[in-house]
């Protein structure tokens, strides 16, 4: 599923407009990277949490040429499955 299969969803489950779908969900993805920016968590029930996670620098090795690369410190997204979920895809 993409975000125009979602979009399609969200349109014959409550009506309206195509567009009012994808501005809703525009809007709720927006809101979850501007959260996570922040560095504040978003739980939603039944889903999971979305978090940012600080990853150390550290060397990597370039996989072409065998040479070390420094890699900086950076935040990247995390996504904890909640239960509901979990059991649900089993």
């Amino acid at each position: 599923m993409n975000k125009q299969s979602l979009v399609d969803a969200i349109h014959e489950a409550i009506g309206g407009t195509k567009v009012s779908a994808e501005q809703a969900i525009d809007i709720v993805i927006g809101n979850i990277t501007n959260t996570l920016k922040k560095g504040d968590e978003v739980s939603i029930a039944g889903l999971g949490i979305f978090s940012a996670k600080t990853r150390a620098a550290r060397t990597a090795r370039n996989p072409r040429t065998g040479e070390a690369v420094n890699v900086p410190a950076m935040r990247v997204p995390k996504f904890r499955a909640a239960k509901a979920l979990k059991e649900a895809v089993r």
